[in-house]
């Protein structure tokens, strides 16, 4: 490393020798991350391969998961002893802080109760609104108007675009508790080059929306089974300046929404049933992913899991492949989902497009019609007089 400033000793070609990671330095969370994993392997840990931030460990029936992110740790065990032993052996290796039981973890806020989990972020998005001065403003009942179309051509070029770059990049993190404005936020995030003042408006609608419901967020429900389904959609050659497609799919393990995503395709899709085609192959990735998580909690899944769909003719697609002339131009690796139904781990259902739950991450719907989704996928407002979520 090069010598510090004011330090004159030496020949000015002369270097300093790095003994030790600096906190601050590119290495250090490397260095960090390294220690801290090699102490839980050495303590009987095992580091998932389906997710390397995640360590588990099973003895005789008691069962300890470790999640780590930097240096903020969430431990869940199903014996109270062994999370104290297990502090006790982390703080005789590090310096550490016991914080209780888990209330707040990097801007989400998680509340119990008898109904179950609920957690949402609440003081971030306050934050948020008072970032952008718009605590007073008036709120509004959807984050998007319906039939928008933006463009980047549309509206005058900011002269400031670290605005709006700055509001987008504190939405996307919103939306890790806030499914409902994943659409928007994802049609936002595409003009972050060249932002206009019509995007900048259509993004303060969105904190016009989160202005009368700061507290939403997901209700993960104490009874529920262990059932993974999922929801996919597609909203066929929405951007106007690329003519590609929005994906979306919402997946339920039981009754509770674990995993939602709304991304525009990588590539143009000729048809619908193209478009839809690869939204499902998007949710079948997920779902096998899904599915080797809950094997390291220990939660077996050896049924198939659910995917729902509203286009007839992907799922005929899908049941009879001697269709080439309406396939040949769909990529391979979107025929997985062939052979994930042909092994028992996915199976195929029609949904009406009246009860497909995934339009929510495809396109902007009415106020009734979102809030119908919405109550379906567990979104409830935890600090609103009516929510019931109480003791």
């Amino acid at each position: 490393m090069n010598k510090p400033l004011g330090y004159t000793k030496g020949s000015p070609n002369q270097v300093c020798k790095l003994l030790k990671s600096l906190y601050g330095l590119k290495q250090a969370s490397r260095q960090w991350y390294s220690k801290l994993s090699n102490a839980l392997i050495e303590s009987g840990f095992s580091q998932s391969k389906a997710d390397y931030s995640l360590f588990t460990r099973d003895t005789n029936g008691i069962f300890v998961a470790l999640l780590v992110y930097v240096d903020d740790i969430l431990v869940a065990s199903n014996d109270l002893t062994i999370v104290n032993d297990l502090k006790a052996l982390m703080h005789s290796k590090f310096q550490i802080k016991d914080l209780g039981p888990l209330r707040y973890f990097l801007g989400i806020e998680i509340a119990r109760s008898s109904k179950g989990i609920h957690f949402c972020q609440k003081k971030y998005t306050l934050d948020i609104l008072a970032d952008s001065g718009t605590l007073g403003s008036k709120h509004t009942k959807v984050p998007m108007e319906q039939n928008l179309k933006l463009t980047k051509s549309t509206g005058t070029p900011l002269s400031d675009p670290s605005v709006y770059r700055r509001l987008v990049g504190h939405l996307l993190y919103l939306t890790i508790s806030r499914p409902d404005i994943c659409f928007s936020v994802q049609t936002l995030s595409q003009y972050m080059a060249n932002p206009t003042d019509t995007h900048l408006l259509t993004a303060h609608k969105v904190l016009k929306y989160l202005k009368g419901t700061p507290g939403q967020g997901l209700l993960l429900p104490r009874s529920s089974s262990f059932q993974l389904e999922a929801y996919c959609d597609s909203d066929w050659a929405s951007c106007p300046d690329t003519r590609r497609s929005v994906s979306g799919y919402c997946i339920f393990l039981g009754s509770s929404m674990i995993s939602w995503k709304s991304k525009k395709q990588s590539v143009v899709s000729r048809s619908s049933a193209e478009a839809e085609y690869r939204s499902m192959a998007a949710a079948c990735s997920e779902l096998t992913w899904l599915r080797f998580i809950l094997s390291t909690l220990q939660v077996p899944h050896p049924q198939a899991a659910f995917l729902h769909c509203d286009n007839q003719a992907t799922l005929h697609i899908i049941a009879n492949p001697v269709f080439p002339e309406r396939t040949k131009h769909i990529e391979l690796d979107c025929h997985l989902i062939r052979d994930k139904i042909k092994e028992g781990s996915i199976c195929t259902h029609y949904v009406p497009s009246s009860h497909q739950i995934a339009d929510t991450m495809t396109k902007a719907l009415s106020s009734t019609v979102l809030n119908t989704h919405l109550s379906k996928m567990g979104v409830v407002n935890l600090y609103a007089p009516s929510s019931g979520i109480g003791e």
